[in-house]
């Protein structure tokens, strides 16, 4: 079937504003039928993701050309076989990133975030049951995390889906799928959060936000919330932050905490200067996990024996340490509840024609989460 995608044919080298030099076109683009195992969905809300800028400005290397785009929702159109009985036509999903086979080590051991097969076909650009199934002029596009979500469809692999409920506002459903299970899972799952610890959040982007939303759901006794923006730091105090600041190199961090430090400190910038920020912000014995995908040239320098004589524990966190088809649900109850609101998350709801200049506003620090309907 001819849908219509955005279409990144080379990673880096585009000058900003993006919305003049236009790296993502609008293509017209073959999708196969779904194969066994795989769905064809209907998209009908993908929100932008800092993974998705980092592909187009080369910080994240990925084989091209590709069809961006991983954090989104929408409905089933089609099954590729009829033992898919997990699934049926119509259903909503939400889309996960990470497919997980269920079979290598890190599978059977309860991990399906670490997934080798799973994160060999990401890294590859192709599906989780191998090859590609968009095309154009005649040449392979390759999938964005499994999805390439930036369209009017996509074809899945099931893993990569988990069915919600079918009223469930789209602008809202779509942020499940990274955001907030990146965020809220880095303090859920990841860091283990207790009620009554101490939590200093760097980074007030998507996921940094949906870590704050879930440490005030958990009920921590003081939450410190760092980023240069004053509006997002507004948006963190009205959602439950204690105390805020500009700059993450602020040396009155700690202070801030009886402990001298946070018990829990929750990087999401993806810069090394940053994590080495929240490395030292955190008191002896604190835990101190990182989100944030920083470019791969970037180093993380501390004195090594501080690991010992300081006791702090660093954790690295991907996709939130999460189970999709565990958290998702348990992500949507709390927002149900009002003990989540996601909503504060979404910034604007926009076509998906607009994603050149959506991506200069996430670019220059300017929203949290755009949505796009296609």
């Amino acid at each position: 079937m001819r849908i219509t995608a955005a279409l990144l044919e080379q990673s880096g080298g585009h000058a900003l504003p993006y919305a003049q030099t236009t790296p993502l076109q609008l293509a017209e683009l073959e999708l196969d039928p779904p194969l066994p195992g795989e769905l064809l969905i209907r998209i009908d809300a993908a929100g932008l993701c800092h993974s998705d800028l980092s592909v187009v400005n080369g910080d994240r290397a990925r084989p091209m050309p590709m069809a961006l785009g991983h954090e989104a929702t929408g409905i089933v159109e089609a099954l590729g076989s009829a033992d898919d009985a997990d699934f049926a036509v119509g259903d909503r999903v939400i889309l996960a990133f990470l497919p997980a086979c269920g079979e290598c080590a890190r599978c059977r051991a309860g991990e399906p975030y670490m997934c080798s097969a799973g994160a060999a076909a990401n890294g590859e650009g192709r599906l989780l049951n191998g090859g590609r199934r968009l095309h154009h002029d005649g040449c392979d596009v390759h999938h964005h995390l499994g999805i390439s979500a930036f369209a009017t469809h996509a074809v899945v692999d099931r893993r990569s889906a988990v069915k919600v409920e079918r009223d469930l506002p789209p602008e809202i459903a779509a942020l499940f799928g990274c955001a907030v299970l990146t965020g809220a899972g880095a303090v859920f799952n990841s860091a283990a959060v207790r009620p009554g610890e101490t939590v200093l959040i760097y980074g007030l982007g998507g996921v940094g936000l949906s870590a704050l939303l879930a440490a005030r759901a958990i009920g921590v006794s003081t939450l410190v919330a760092v980023d240069p923006s004053a509006e997002k730091r507004a948006i963190a105090e009205s959602l439950g932050a204690t105390a805020l600041a500009p700059d993450a190199a602020d040396a009155a961090l700690p202070a801030l905490f009886p402990g001298g430090g946070a018990d829990v400190v929750v990087e999401t910038v993806g810069r090394a200067a940053v994590l080495t920020a929240a490395y030292q912000a955190a008191r002896r014995g604190g835990r101190v996990c990182t989100v944030g995908l920083p470019n791969p040239a970037e180093r993380f320098d501390i004195p090594a024996i501080s690991l010992v004589a300081d006791g702090k524990t660093l954790i690295g966190s991907y996709m939130g340490s999460a189970v999709p088809a565990r958290d998702i649900p348990r992500y949507i109850a709390l927002w149900k509840e009002g003990r989540m609101p996601v909503e504060k998350l979404l910034t604007s709801i926009n076509d998906l024609g607009e994603i050149n200049r959506l991506m200069d506003e996430l670019a220059q620090g300017r929203a949290i989460r755009q949505v796009m309907r296609p």
